[in-house]
């Protein structure tokens, strides 16, 4: 029984978008120093690369730990160890430690962090939330996270023009310390196979969760469908700045225009995902939102006008939580709670590799190709990668909902 699930919520939530707060502000700072001292596109993709090989590889071994151990005390962990990297990293700039493969180092150890965080929350977020609220709460999360993306670009910029690098740095270790105090006021009960006594076998458990996997036909489609939507979407999510700076101009504010839209699309997708809560069928609206956005990529690639270029923009924002909302909720739902951390580990080391990688196969392409090709073919792919989902009866039938299969 789920008891007082609203004000758990509020307090989880809230824990959650302080810290993400700090952890943003600092990312950006990084990326705005990187940027202004070295201007090399080297320097840039070796910071990505630090920033996701760690995620990449300890992914699937944090979803063992949040399915083995106490969530909650996993996000704590997590929080801790992001807050004290930081803290040190902070020190050493104060004593004149500045060199940049501080920051590259510091950058993956975050990311360690930050891998081991995700999986906990998206297994923790159903032991005190009810089924039938999922969406909603996962919407209203999504909107708070797209509005922090919004305002932590703005506030890490303005603070670099007033204050210095480290004390950026400190403001994301104090923040850590307020999310981590909410989380200790949080009463929620430790999911059951923490309670058990086991003797922790990293390779077994992950051996398990990978044959659970494989096991259930429709969660490895889901993986397959999403790793390829990730990868082609990545030309949209990384190559628009550039685009905008070739075709409409490189003024700063066309590529802050661009920035604003898009978190401002997104924080409308949430809070629409949080009111209406898609179509009864989880899989008609990933449908929905994947055809939307081969469409709104097609659009980029064709319009002449910047404004009618922020608009399609804009409207990929509102759409892609229509597509990481329902996809985040149908696991929830679907999968048992012992296995729930390993599929999340999995999930969060495709969402966050294949991204990355498609930049590492469209970047150098975007030095050959125009960007506006890219964006065509790309959004052509996504558009008919929708057929085959809605071709998929696997994937149709695990999108229905409990009640109409009844």
């Amino acid at each position: 029984m789920k008891n007082n699930w609203k004000k758990q919520t509020v307090m989880f939530l809230t824990s959650q978008t302080i810290s993400l707060f700090g952890t943003s502000l600092v990312q950006y700072a990084i990326l705005w120093h990187v940027t202004l001292n070295t201007q090399s596109g080297l320097m840039m993709m070796i910071l990505i690369i630090c920033g996701f090989l760690p995620t990449f590889f300890l992914s699937p071994f944090a979803g063992v730990w949040a399915d083995r151990f106490d969530r909650k005390k996993l996000i704590i962990i997590s929080d801790a160890m992001i807050a004290l990297t930081t803290l040190i990293l902070a020190i050493l700039f104060i004593m004149g430690y500045d060199a940049l493969w501080l920051l590259f180092v510091m950058s993956a150890f975050r990311a360690v962090g930050t891998a081991v965080q995700t999986p906990a929350v998206g297994a923790f977020i159903p032991q005190f939330v009810p089924e039938d609220k999922l969406m909603k709460v996962n919407g209203i999360n999504g909107s708070f996270q797209s509005m922090v993306t919004l305002i932590s670009p703005m506030a890490s910029g303005a603070l670099l023009t007033v204050a210095s690098l480290e004390a950026i740095f400190m403001v994301d270790v104090v923040t850590a310390i307020v999310a981590i105090l909410v989380l200790f006021i949080l009463h929620v009960p430790v999911h059951a196979k923490a309670l058990e006594r086991h003797k922790l076998d990293y390779f077994v458990d992950l051996k398990e969760g990978m044959r659970y996997i494989k096991n259930h036909d429709y969660i490895r489609k889901f993986f397959t469908f999403c790793a390829l939507f990730f990868f082609l979407v990545s030309p949209l999510a990384f190559l628009s700045p550039l685009q905008v700076a070739r075709s409409f101009g490189s003024d700063v504010w066309r590529l802050t225009a661009t920035e604003i839209t898009f978190s401002i699309g997104m924080i409308i997708g949430g809070l629409i995902m949080a009111t209406w809560g898609g179509f009864r069928n989880r899989i008609h609206t990933i449908t929905f939102a994947t055809m939307s956005t081969g469409v709104c990529a097609l659009a980029m690639g064709m319009v002449p006008l910047f404004w009618i270029y922020l608009f399609f923009m804009g409207l990929s924002g509102v759409v892609l939580p229509l597509f990481t909302t329902p996809f985040t909720v149908l696991l929830q739902e679907k999968v048992e709670e012992a296995f729930l951390g390993r599929v999340f580990g999995v999930y969060g080391m495709i969402s966050g590799s294949m991204m990355p990688f498609g930049m590492l196969v469209f970047g150098p392409i975007a030095d050959v190709i125009a960007i506006e090709w890219l964006l065509i073919g790309t959004g052509l792919l996504m558009f008919f990668q929708g057929f085959l989902l809605l071709g998929s009866k696997t994937l149709i039938e695990a999108g229905k909902l409990l009640a109409d299969k009844k």
